[in-house]
């Protein structure tokens, strides 16, 4: 059984940084040990980057979300310092914004049986990357560890992750 494990934007600036939250700050352990355990297991693991350039404020979303963060390159783009020595021989896809096209592409086309998502943030990119890839590959079950998820608010984690259920996205704990 071939199944992928992906961690979203566990990013500096969502968790200590521009963004960060204490129940991102809360979930880093808990990460950290479902990607070496997948990766013991011969999981496949692909690692998200929300990825944005100089001329954030700019954008659409910068307007909507006048907060700079994730700036290529910069240390609050790079994955957090406890998850660094785990992303070696992972895949990390890149992503302008919250859910990634490109992700559903390289999903679909490998062909997983199963895939999970953990990460940040449950309410912004962990549902749309959840819910693409729902749209992309609807006889894949898809699965969200709540216990390895955190959201803008604890009330907007608890409303993703409702919504990804209604659309037959299994959620664990």
């Amino acid at each position: 059984m071939k199944k992928l494990l992906i961690v979203v934007d566990m990013q500096t600036d969502f968790v200590t940084g521009a963004l960060g939250t204490k129940e991102a700050q809360a979930i880093v352990p808990m990460v950290a040990e479902k990607i070496k355990k997948a990766k013991e297991d011969g999981t496949d693991v692909i690692f998200t980057l929300d990825t944005h350039e100089e001329n954030y404020l700019d954008t659409q979303e910068g307007k909507q979300l006048p907060v700079p963060h994730c700036i290529k390159n910069t240390e609050g783009w790079m994955l957090v310092p406890q998850l660094r020595p785990l992303a070696g021989g992972c895949m990390s896809v890149e992503k302008p914004t919250f859910g990634s096209t490109r992700l559903a592409h390289i999903v679909g086309k490998a062909g997983y049986d199963e895939i999970e998502l953990i990460g940040l943030c449950t309410d912004i990119c962990v549902i749309s990357n959840a819910m693409i890839l729902k749209a992309s590959v609807p006889e894949t079950p898809i699965s969200v560890d709540a216990s390895c998820c955190a959201g803008v608010t604890p009330e907007s984690h608890a409303n993703a992750l409702a919504a990804m259920k209604m659309c037959q996205i299994t959620i664990t704990e």
